[in-house]
Order: C-alpha cells, then sequence, then structure tokens
C-alpha cells in the first residue's frame, strides 16, 4: 500500500464505472470502499450482467474494508450526532477509522466535521 488512503462511496463507484467520474478528478492513492458499497453495489436493482462483471472487476482492484469495534463505536456516534442514515454513518465511520479521504457526491455528508471529505465537481 502506498500514498494516501481514498474511501470510495458508493455513489463515487458508481459515477467511476459509469463514466460520469474521471479518475483525474479523484486524488491518486491507495482505493477502498466499506463493506457497505460491496453490498449496495452488488444488490442494486436492475444490474445487468455486464455491470455486475464490471463491479465484480472493480471489487477486486480494491481493498473492501469489514466492520470492525472501532467502526461500529464510530457508526453510532456519527448516526446519533449527525442524524445520518446507517450506510453513511457505516462509511463515514469507515472513512474516519481508516484515517481516508472519503470521495463521495452525497452533499449532506458535508456536516460530518471529524472526516476528510471531498465532494468532485
Amino acid at each position: 500500500m502506498s500514498g494516501n488512503k481514498i474511501l470510495l462511496d458508493t455513489n463515487a463507484v458508481l459515477y467511476l464505472l459509469g463514466g460520469k467520474l474521471s479518475p483525474r478528478q479523484i486524488p491518486k492513492g491507495f482505493y477502498v470502499i466499506s463493506f457497505v458499497s460491496e453490498l449496495e453495489l452488488l444488490s442494486y436493482p436492475n444490474l445487468t450482467e455486464i455491470d455486475e462483471k464490471s463491479i465484480k472487476k472493480f471489487l477486486t482492484d480494491v481493498e473492501i474494508i469489514d466492520v470492525t469495534p472501532e467502526i461500529k463505536r464510530q457508526t453510532i456516534t456519527m448516526r446519533k450526532q449527525y442524524n445520518l442514515k446507517l450506510p453513511d454513518a457505516i462509511i463515514c465511520a469507515t472513512a474516519l477509522s481508516s484515517n481516508a479521504l472519503l470521495v463521495t457526491f452525497d452533499k449532506s455528508l458535508r456536516k460530518v466535521t471529524e472526516v476528510n471529505i471531498l465532494i468532485p465537481s
């Protein structure tokens, strides 16, 4: 692992795979996702076989961070403090506990001051 750790939110992965986000729009580094994003990506409604293959290929190229006791604690704190949806709280807690930059298109996450967040333009 070299460089900065970059945690991609589910929406960032979808934009990246769909061509709406260029790799040039995000910093270079070591890319990771939360297990929540893995679940969301593979259970996306109306997923075509081609899309599923593309997602599975992507998943082999990134580290998937599983839940840990620290992520659980941070999730509870963030959900209470910011009234986040559970998946968003888990992803933010994963970024915080991993000391990773969170790349997301969810502007509502700006309020989470503990997490370094990038919303690409």
